[in-house]
């Protein structure tokens, strides 16, 4: 197979390019050729998509699959299409579960309502901006794209830092403040897990929406926060609050307690999504030890969390370490649950 990853050098693009890597696809990347050099027999295209003639690259060239994990403008997704529309085969756009409409239901399906949103627009936010780039893609290439609306990615690599967050927590050992209740079903999908459905479903030449995520309560908070104890072994105790307390308190679900979305919150539908589709096309996840245990290797490989490649930074997700002790100190956080052997 013959695959064009417009990117290929952040956090999702980068791994499906090892993905195809290691398939023994023949790959090639276009970006700005500002974040690294590609992997040994990666050919690279040099070019700004943003910019006048930015796209000149691109002006020869066959290829049986695109991903594309752009979250800029309309217009520009549109142009890139237009581009390719008559050289390749088939079109995979990773958008988001962020362009459903709220309020949002529990169980949202790929039929869910979405956003308002202009396949010509030059800017908006995030949701309005995948959504049109989903609108862009579709009128040119039809039923040839595939709307990949991922969920909550983890992995190895992430650029955002949610699970670097707490496994550096868990790291520094002591009483960590643990966002109730224990047995809270957390959804997300591992990096690699997607980067495996989006080529097997491009190569297989399926088209239209689909909520690409674990199912919900393929892990629990409570689990997740014990993998991050174990792998990094500094016999770290969690001390569990409850929603309440902690809304009471002011902490924001996210954002100051990643991954955490508490019952009854207006976001908590964004760890409930239905994803039969997904799962009838083949999408299979890795146990939630493995993804940690991944990421935590590689944390230490890497030291920090890198930049994300092309986009502009973010605010550090996560509690400071005085705002935690300010919190564990003021709420009757319940039991402790040792996470480790002794």
């Amino acid at each position: 197979m013959r695959l064009l990853v417009m990117g290929g050098t952040g956090f999702v693009g980068g791994v499906t390019v090892a993905e195809a890597v290691r398939r023994g696809w023949s790959v090639t990347v276009f970006n700005r050729g500002r974040h690294g050099a590609p992997p040994a027999g990666v050919r690279r295209l040099v070019g700004d998509r943003t910019a006048p003639d930015g796209l000149a690259a691109l002006a020869d060239g066959e290829w049986d699959v695109v991903v594309d994990t752009w979250d800029g403008a309309p217009r520009v997704a549109r142009a890139a299409a237009r581009e390719l529309s008559d050289r390749v085969g088939h079109y995979v756009y990773v958008s988001s579960c962020s362009v459903y409409a709220p309020p949002v239901r529990a169980g949202a399906t790929e039929q869910s309502p979405l956003v308002d949103a202009d396949p010509d627009a030059v800017d908006g936010d995030y949701p309005t901006l995948k959504a049109g780039a989903e609108q862009a893609l579709r009128a040119v290439f039809g039923d040839r794209v595939l709307l990949a609306r991922a969920g909550l990615i983890l992995g190895p690599g992430e650029d955002i830092g949610r699970l670097p967050w707490w496994l550096h927590r868990l790291a520094r050992g002591g009483d960590v403040l643990a966002p109730g209740p224990a047995d809270l079903p957390v959804q997300y999908v591992d990096v690699r897990d997607l980067a495996t459905f989006l080529l097997d479903a491009a190569a297989a030449g399926r088209g239209g929406a689909v909520n690409v995520v674990s199912r919900t309560g393929h892990t629990t908070m409570g689990e997740l926060l014990a993998a991050c104890a174990t792998v990094t072994g500094a016999g770290a105790r969690l001390r569990w609050a409850d929603p309440e307390q902690l809304l009471a308190a002011g902490v924001e679900p996210w954002n100051d307690l990643p991954v955490w979305i508490p019952p009854g919150h207006a976001y908590r539908w964004m760890q409930q999504l239905d994803v039969s589709r997904a799962y009838a096309d083949g999408l299979t996840c890795r146990p939630v030890a493995d993804t940690v245990a991944d990421t935590w290797a590689w944390l230490r490989q890497v030291g920090a969390v890198p930049a994300r490649a092309g986009r502009p930074a973010r605010e550090p997700v996560g509690l400071g370490p005085a705002r935690e002790a300010d919190l564990l100190a003021a709420l009757a956080t319940g039991p402790t649950i040792p996470t480790a052997p002794a």
